[in-house]
């Protein structure tokens, strides 16, 4: 099996895909340095890929989220939407789309995922399109969730002016058990990271 993630930031979803599938070759491209990122990583251009895509068993894509998020939706982005053009570029073979719940008139799904689900101590809905089915789940109790974004002190830089934001994560340690990470420090990695805990159960579906 070989994988590319595309917009693979610091690896959450590439490391989901190897806890299901350890033997898995797994190959991550993003245009920022990932020094983290614990696969093969090459910096580049998601949307040119050095690489004959059908060489791949699949291929994920986590486009960048801005200009979907609600804070871009109350206070405007300037990062360009993605989906679709990405979407165009790999929907010939098996594919899997993550992106934010704000996302879902892009995408051509509406199967969310949360840390609930899968007893994390954090929410973190997102919003995932496969080319093949994937069972949806119930979230469960939210109760005493960490949400891990914006700085991990207890405040939240998000539009105009910073506001506290409660019950919010206190420390890197915090933020990596409530999402299961375990390989990064990176404060802007670990607010960005999806729970490896998606693409662990999404991988139990792909046809091999």
């Amino acid at each position: 099996m070989r994988i590319l993630d595309l917009f693979c930031g610091a690896g959450g979803a590439s490391m989901g895909y190897h806890r299901a599938m350890p033997d898995a070759e797994i190959i991550g491209i993003d245009i920022d340095p990932q020094p983290d990122y614990p696969f093969t990583f090459i910096q580049g251009d998601a949307l040119r890929p050095p690489f004959n895509l059908d060489d791949f068993d699949l291929i994920h894509a986590s486009p960048p989220c801005q200009s979907y998020s609600s804070m871009s939706n109350r206070y405007g982005s300037d990062q360009p939407e993605l989906i679709s053009k990405v979407r165009s570029m790999i929907e010939d073979r098996p594919y899997v789309i993550e992106n934010v719940v704000g996302a879902s008139k892009e995408m051509n799904s509406n199967l969310i995922l949360c840390g609930s689900m899968f007893g994390l101590q954090t929410r973190r809905h997102r919003l995932f399109e496969t080319s093949f089915l994937v069972p949806g789940l119930k979230c469960g109790d939210h109760t005493g969730h960490i949400p891990v974004y914006g700085p991990p002190d207890g405040r939240r830089l998000s539009g105009p002016k910073e506001a506290p934001t409660l019950n919010a994560w206190k420390s890197i340690t915090e933020g990596q058990k409530a999402l299961g990470i375990d390989w990064t420090e990176s404060w802007h990695s670990i607010r960005e990271a999806i729970p490896p805990a998606y693409t662990e159960y999404i991988a139990r579906f792909i046809e091999t």
